[in-house]
């Protein structure tokens, strides 16, 4: 069997008895870095065969869990902190394993996201993480531009030297928000600052971070200005034909084209 294991997020006595459980009883732990592991599960007094399982080397390394996990050895796959596969290695794993039909299962745990997400106070009942932002300035603004109308809070993961940066992208594509920036969640020093895009964040950048920002808030549509029968009109009288016509007026509105043409049949 292969288990995706979470593992503490920094205070290391955020780890569930199940996965105590599971790394003791593992063949083969793969895992981000080897060293960091080792410390975990030294705490534990778990020793176990450490193998790498990194973004540069996922597909080897889903093809040993396999051949493993088909001779009856017990598999479990940790990162450095939190879930596998969630803005850590793991993912191209998971895919490689559904598409080769081999089982495995999880094992959940501490999460950084969700802890900051209480933390923060902000809105909870919806929320989109989007993790690590680009490297590029392009692909981080495009990114970004796709949910400047999202209305629930927006999760992203931030190394301390990419935090100035990431804020200087979110201030540039959403304009001013509220945010909150929490850090070293769980360890001595974790920390909860609010503040303004516009304002960034001062001082020294240390420890990994995540970021927390309002969602856009709710605009009046200027199109519900017009009944729906004097907005067909307006652009028939552009010289749009009928169809056309509904065609605009329901993307602008937001609403179904079948809806529209009922209300315009005799135009």
């Amino acid at each position: 069997m292969i288990s995706f294991v979470a593992t503490p997020i920094g205070n290391l006595k955020d780890i569930t008895l199940r996965a105590i459980e599971a790394l003791s009883e593992a063949d083969v732990v793969f895992c981000e870095d080897t060293r960091h592991t080792l410390k975990l599960l030294t705490a534990y007094n778990i020793r176990k065969s450490l193998k790498s399982c990194h973004k540069f080397n996922e597909r080897e390394a889903a093809e040993k869990m396999i051949a493993l996990s088909r001779e009856g050895k017990n598999v479990a796959v940790v990162s450095d902190a939190g879930m596998p596969a969630v803005s850590d290695p793991g993912r191209e794993v998971c895919r490689i394993l559904r598409e080769r039909g081999e089982n495995f299962t999880v094992l959940p745990g501490a999460n950084a996201a969700l802890s900051a997400l209480v933390l923060s106070a902000f809105p909870s009942g919806g929320f989109t993480f989007l993790g690590f932002l680009p490297e590029k300035k392009k692909e981080r603004e495009e990114l970004l531009a796709r949910h400047k109308e999202t209305r629930e809070t927006l999760i992203f993961h931030s190394a301390p030297q990419d935090v100035d940066r990431d804020l200087s992208s979110l201030f540039s594509v959403f304009g001013e928000r509220n945010a909150c920036a929490v850090r070293e969640i769980t360890k001595i020093h974790e920390e909860t600052r609010y503040f303004r895009l516009s304002e960034g964040l001062s001082g020294e950048k240390r420890g990994e971070y995540v970021l927390l920002v309002g969602g856009a808030e709710k605009t009046e549509n200027p199109w519900n200005a017009l009944s729906p029968r004097e907005h067909v009109q307006k652009y028939l009288d552009e010289g749009l034909d009928k169809k056309e016509a509904v065609k605009r007026a329901s993307r602008d509105r937001g609403i179904p084209k079948s809806e529209l043409y009922r209300e315009t049949l005799d135009l």
